[in-house]
């Protein structure tokens, strides 16, 4: 009988091993589960019922004949199962004698790139697999240009299934002599190739003897030896995002977060950011007790010894080397929805554990992963890569995300953007700098402030923002409401849409990334008049939520009144003043709003007109008197 096991010593014996964290990725059905499968059996990680399970399985499901399917290991949605292809990232943990692992199975559908990135982000090694049947694939090398852009410094290239071309070394050398060229092109120079076959297992685990004319180490021994980037890091300077504030009682306040770089020590002197205040750290706390000394990866509280304002998405740091702070950006952007991106637009930019509205200009270029060619791009689409800028709505602390030494600056220099209404994550980033213009521009204060001007008008601000379909009647109604207004002797001015794209936005079309980009012009516009003491009034289809309600949060609360002009569209089409709709029918306009592009109503207007029960001269009076009601 075998010997029982001290799990308390097998615990302690894998806790002192190295961690490697490292991705499998590829085309279609070159077989990545199979040969994460072969590891986890090789390294002896499957127990007896698994493997009983595992055979009952590759009986119903497998696709090895009466072989063991090692697929099915990995492969654990059943639409996977059913297809015989990986969709979701799998991930699993397995031990070697030397080391430990975790390693993502990344789908190789094109349509799951974004799930490659996911899986990527965290990875220390990526090994790329291609069938020896086909060759180096677009896939092969969209999965190399993304994990070497992700800061993956680390390749194998493990050309699968060689036992369907009877371990041909020809086969292999004209697959490695192709990669070569590509990996040279986009910089990748840590990288080794291995001919194997999940199916037998050769040069998985051990060696084969199927291949005597290859000399390498097998992938497990490469895994095995790859140097890791832990070292490097620790010789970073402290960089820590605050995730949250921790206050138990009155009489403790510390600041929690894990230890992206470097290291910390008590009585250190540290810089909160983005204030830039100083202090010096007290106490370094954890559940096991107060430690005299924390490194990157663990996760702490720190106390200070002043009062220092901190609160989450601030970066503790050290003192003598801080990280930048801005908010304007170069960026890498790989573009993961099925809707395209729109400049202009404001989404959710998340940064370790700061979160802030970001717009995103017009690309610089997109990146042909193939030929490596920079194309002109006005957007970018479902999994295009591109180099844009980027601004935010308020300064954050970041990192160039590639460093020449160690990890990437993943917690400070990679980002991901969320859209704002369907809470889906849309692109992953990386910084690159900040841009010059960024760090030029102050803000100047004014003697005169906005109070003062309103003051001077004997009036409070506001902005009336009218939207609906076009022939709703937005302009007739706003055009009667600012009559009324300088009856009363108030301080107004109307921004009509026709007319302001006359002049301020006559370079603008009528695309979703253009109508954008003219709400938001005339968004800055309407708040410096509000600045002005003015009541500003804006007539606009203004057919999405995201802008009108990017223009709210450019003013103060309160001061955003949304006016809805509701009117169904088959009202509005049978006025058509302009005739636009039945051109619009025609096809001869495009992009217009209810035929052919969307308009989103209003969830909670202030406001909202029916114009089938109500006249203008109606809805203008009991807009004025709402209006007056909220001054």
């Amino acid at each position: 009988m075998n010997a029982p096991v001290d799990i308390n010593a097998w615990l302690a014996e894998q806790e002192r091993k190295e961690l490697l964290r490292f991705i499998t990725c590829g085309s279609v059905d070159d077989g990545k589960s199979t040969l994460i499968g072969r590891l986890l059996y090789d390294t002896k990680q499957i127990f007896d019922d698994q493997l009983s399970a595992l055979e009952a399985d590759s009986k119903r499901h497998g696709t090895q004949g009466e072989g063991i399917d090692f697929a099915l290991l990995v492969d654990g949605l059943s639409a996977e199962r059913e297809q015989g292809i990986t969709i979701d990232v799998a991930y699993r943990f397995f031990a070697s004698d030397k080391r430990k692992f975790i390693v993502a199975d990344t789908p190789g559908h094109e349509q799951y790139t974004r799930n490659m990135v996911t899986g990527a982000s965290t990875a220390d090694l990526a090994v790329l697999l291609v069938d020896s049947r086909k060759g180096v694939l677009t896939q092969t090398r969209r999965h190399s240009y993304l994990a070497k852009l992700i800061g993956i410094r680390h390749f194998v290239l493990a050309v699968t299934k060689m036992d369907l071309v009877d371990f041909d070394q020809a086969a292999f050398d004209a697959i490695v002599a192709d990669y070569r060229t590509f990996a040279d092109e986009i910089g990748i120079r840590d990288w080794v190739g291995i001919p194997v076959s999940g199916l037998g297992g050769d040069n998985i685990g051990e060696r084969s003897v199927r291949t005597p004319w290859y000399d390498g180490p097998s992938l497990l021994e490469h895994l095995n030896i790859v140097p890791l980037d832990a070292a490097a890091d620790a010789e970073k300077p402290l960089r820590m995002p605050v995730q949250w504030v921790n206050r138990p009682n009155l009489s403790f306040r510390g600041f929690t977060g894990q230890i992206a770089s470097g290291s910390v020590t008590r009585s250190q002197d540290i810089r909160v950011l983005p204030s830039g205040r100083t202090t010096r750290i007290e106490r370094i706390v954890t559940a096991d007790g107060d430690l005299e000394t924390a490194v990157a990866g663990q996760s702490v509280t720190l106390t200070f010894s002043h009062e220092v304002d901190c609160s989450r998405g601030d970066v503790i740091a050290a003192a003598d080397s801080p990280p930048e702070v801005a908010d304007q950006f170069e960026a890498t952007i790989v573009w993961m929805d099925e809707h395209e991106m729109l400049p202009g637009r404001g989404y959710w930019l998340k940064l370790g554990t700061q979160m802030v509205t970001a717009t995103v200009h017009h690309p610089k270029y997109e990146i042909n992963v193939n030929t490596l060619e920079h194309l002109a791009a006005k957007t970018l689409e479902l999994n295009s890569i591109g180099i844009a800028e980027i601004a935010t709505d308020r300064e954050v602390v970041f990192e160039p995300y590639a460093v020449e030494r160690g990890s990437p600056n993943r917690a400070l220099g990679g980002f991901i953007l969320i859209d704002k209404l369907t809470n889906a994550t849309v692109a992953a980033g990386m910084l690159h700098f900040a841009l010059r213009r960024a760090m030029n521009i102050h803000r100047q204060p004014l003697e005169v402030s906005r109070e003062t001007h309103a003051g001077l008008k004997g009036q409070k601000p506001a902005v009336l923002w009218f939207t609906g379909l076009s022939g709703s009647g937005k302009s007739t109604i706003a055009n009667l409401v600012e009559k009324r207004l300088a009856a009363r002797g108030r301080h107004t001015f109307l921004l009509d849409g026709d007319n302001v794209r006359h002049g301020l936005n006559r370079d603008l079309g009528f695309t979703e990334a253009d109508r954008i980009e003219n709400i938001r012009r005339v968004g800055e516009v309407a708040r410096l008049m509000a600045d002005a003491g003015l009541i500003v009034l804006t007539a606009f289809i203004s057919p999405f939520r995201a802008e009108r309600e990017m223009v709210r949060k450019m003013l103060p609360e309160g001061e955003f009144i949304e006016v809805f002009v509701d009117t169904p569209l088959a009202e509005a089409e049978k006025r058509d003043p302009k005739g636009l709709y039945a051109k619009a029918r025609l096809g001869e306009i495009k992009n217009f709003t209810g035929i052919d592009s969307p308009y989103e109503a209003p969830d909670d207007a202030e406001i909202v007109i029916d114009t089938l029960t109500m006249s203008a001269d109606e809805a203008a009076d009991r807009i004025v008197e709402e209006l007056l009601k909220r001054r």
